[in-house]
């Protein structure tokens, strides 16, 4: 039975982990936070675990292969499944058409990585052991063992091992131990966003009824000198409201309660005001911060030694507003796997395997740099034909508020079901200009819009309703 390591407890860890295990290989785990922690205990190595995180559907997807069975157990604690028009999305204060068959499940990180974890560790063929990876020993031109130090200190022990997964996330240490053994590192793209995100947790009651989970989402800039705030909620176990608002630069909010809540009320989908008003705020807010998106493009590295793989956020990680780092953790799993069932050498330089992640990755960045971009204070790097690409993508969410087959396709994209390519055809765009042209017809919401244009063609707001 073939040896790997495993460095990181964390989701995309456990998901590896499993892969892997689906093939017959033998895993230790090397990790240094304690793994025996009940469902509220949150490790010290995700200091953002208390907040707001979203598990797309293809990431529940992925996550029910291999744990089968785990959205009705995240439920039986507690977790919240929301579909159809018990999710609400808002472009600005507009409510955009639900698409049916839509799913998400509103669950704390906690629970979820707890639940991952407990059925993880519990095959006899993985072994735990609470150490700090130190560093990498190659010889022969691959990854023979880990260097380990225990976590409270003592001596630098070896573990011989075939292959090792970097699951440290994006502080991960890899490269550091590549460069000393003589490697060349991988080409980096970062862009760096200035992201603040705050996270509340609601005492939950019959103020919502039939919504399950509500986001607004970010709109066109226009004029503005700022894009106007993201926030998302969402039900979570413990009859509670999890909400999220995310800002930028000097709009980053901070741990003061009040501000929180001003926010929330400041925001134009409705049911954020709601849960502000009529909610009881539970414990302190938590916050957390992130500089720049990061990938490291491990396909175009010069050099690989073999039995080297990487997953989760020591890939790529992005701006967590989009959601994308969980499901895209599961994702590079069944990469592993695919690269595994096709027979290849797990002690050989896995050429492949990074190839069916960066396809992962690209399109992950492409969706979410691109909304990023339209920040005033992001400066690039800019992609070819970027303002082309940015008029077509406001046209299209203009188009998704009210017609649902583009949402639909809107969503499949948002929720890693599909590649953005699938954006980009023929049938799609006479699609688009079809939403457009209807919402601009008299009789249609264009016309009613404009109907309620004051001089200069500008909008009187009704006053504003919860859509619930």
């Amino acid at each position: 039975m073939q040896h790997v390591a495993v460095l990181g407890g964390s989701i995309a860890g456990l998901a590896a982990v499993r892969a892997l295990r689906s093939f017959g290989v033998r895993v230790t785990l090397v990790e240094p936070d304690d793994l025996g922690g009940g469902q509220g205990d949150g490790r010290k190595g995700v200091p953002q675990s208390g907040q707001l995180h979203a598990l797309l559907d293809m990431g529940r997807t992925q996550a029910e292969r291999w744990f089968p069975g785990l959205t009705d157990e995240l439920v039986g604690h507690g977790a919240v499944l929301g579909s159809g028009s018990e999710i609400q999305l808002f472009a600005g204060g507009t409510r955009k058409v639900a698409v049916p068959g839509n799913e998400l499940i509103g669950t704390t990180r906690r629970l979820l990585e707890q639940r991952v974890r407990r059925r993880t560790l519990a095959d006899e063929h993985v072994t735990v052991v609470r150490a700090r990876a130190c560093g990498l020993r190659f010889e022969g031109g691959r990854v023979t063992g880990v260097l380990h130090q225990g976590a409270d200190g003592g001596p630098e022990s070896c573990l011989p091992v075939d292959a090792v997964v970097d699951a440290m996330g994006r502080s991960s240490r890899l490269t550091s131990w590549l460069r000393d053994g003589g490697w060349p590192e991988p080409p980096v793209d970062r862009m760096r966003i200035d992201l603040g995100y705050a996270t509340g947790l609601f005492r939950r009651g019959p103020e919502l009824p039939g919504v399950r989970v509500a986001h607004q989402l970010p709109v066109a800039v226009g004029t503005l000198d700022r894009q106007p705030d993201t926030g998302a909620m969402a039900a979570v176990e413990g009859d509670r409201w999890m909400v999220v608002i995310a800002a930028y630069a000097d709009r980053r909010l901070t741990r003061d309660r009040d501000a929180f809540l001003r926010r929330m009320c400041e925001m134009e989908a409705e049911p954020f005001g709601v849960v502000a008003r009529r909610c009881e705020l539970l414990g302190e807010v938590e916050t957390y911060t992130m500089a720049h998106s990061m990938r490291r493009n491990w396909s175009r590295t010069e050099r690989l030694p073999g039995g080297l793989f990487v997953v989760g956020d020591a890939v790529a990680s992005f701006n967590p507003v989009y959601g994308q780092g969980m499901t895209s953790a599961f994702l590079h799993a069944s990469c592993l796997a695919a690269y595994l069932r096709k027979g290849s050498d797990l002690t050989a330089p896995a050429v492949g395997y990074f190839e069916h992640v960066r396809v992962v990755v690209d399109a992950a960045w492409k969706v979410s740099t691109l909304a990023d971009l339209a920040q005033p204070h992001v400066t690039g790097p800019y992609p070819p034909g970027y303002r082309i690409s940015k008029a077509l993508s406001d046209r299209m969410g203009e188009a998704s508020v009210t017609d649902a087959w583009v949402n639909e396709r809107f969503l499949d994209v948002v929720n890693m079901r599909r590649h953005p390519a699938a954006l980009e055809t023929p049938h799609f765009w006479w699609r688009v200009g079809k939403a457009l042209l209807a919402r601009r017809t008299p009789g249609t919401y264009g016309a009613a819009r404009a109907r309620r244009a004051g001089p200069g063609g500008r909008c009187l707001r009704a006053p504003r309703r919860p859509e619930i």
